[in-house]
């Protein structure tokens, strides 16, 4: 009897605390978590893809110094940041860092195509292709986050789970906002395929 009793009380139990959203906070909060390691995962690829792309352009434009340390800069104040993705300011820093780095290639890459034999070059266009290719990850990865993110916090503010949140110290995670998103929204230009148009030619003087 005893054990049919505790039996019992286990199935009374397991059933309250997914009645409650217990259950369904867990796997929501596990989905963020999963979601917001894989925007890590594709910014450290973006990351791992400079070093070797500052070398290339070096190899080619060595007078360009200042656009290759603000690069080299901005992927090392990334790396410092030891990002919390639960604390707001924490994620509002790692961002604003994201962006800044974002924005050094985007300058790298502008300079980059006054050097036609960098542009042919093989290595370089490898890295071109890996690199839109990341940034491509990025947005997908980082707009799967946001999606994850949202629907966790609706889920948590409606009853009962409201309830069972307060209980369990389950609380609202932060967000991108609508200001770093439109910031990192714009990825680097890496696409070097097309020469820069050409004025249109101009009529010869008339006779």
């Amino acid at each position: 009897m005893p054990v049919l009793i505790r039996s019992l009380l286990l199935l009374v139990l397991a059933a309250s605390l997914s009645g409650c959203g217990y259950n369904a906070i867990q796997q929501k909060d596990e989905t963020v978590k999963a979601g917001w390691s894989e925007v890590l995962n594709q910014y450290q690829r973006r990351a791992d893809l400079i070093p070797n792309l500052v070398k290339t352009v070096q190899g080619y434009a060595q007078q360009e110094r200042q656009v290759l340390t603000e690069v080299t800069n901005a992927r090392s104040r990334v790396g410092q940041i030891q990002v919390n993705a639960d604390d707001a300011e924490s994620l509002k820093q790692f961002q604003q860092a994201q962006g800044e780095l974002g924005s050094a290639l985007s300058r790298l890459l502008v300079v980059s195509e006054n050097y036609p034999q960098l542009k042919s070059d093989q290595s370089f266009r490898d890295l071109q292709a890996q690199l839109e290719g990341t940034e491509n990850r990025i947005t997908v990865a980082r707009g799967r986050y946001i999606q994850t993110v949202q629907d966790y916090n609706t889920f948590i503010r409606q009853f009962p789970q409201v309830l069972t949140a307060k209980v369990t110290g389950a609380k609202e995670k932060p967000n991108f906002t609508v200001a770093n998103e439109a910031e990192v929204s714009r990825p680097p230009t890496v696409d070097f395929g097309t020469s820069q148009p050409q004025p249109a030619a101009q009529p010869a003087p008339a006779q």
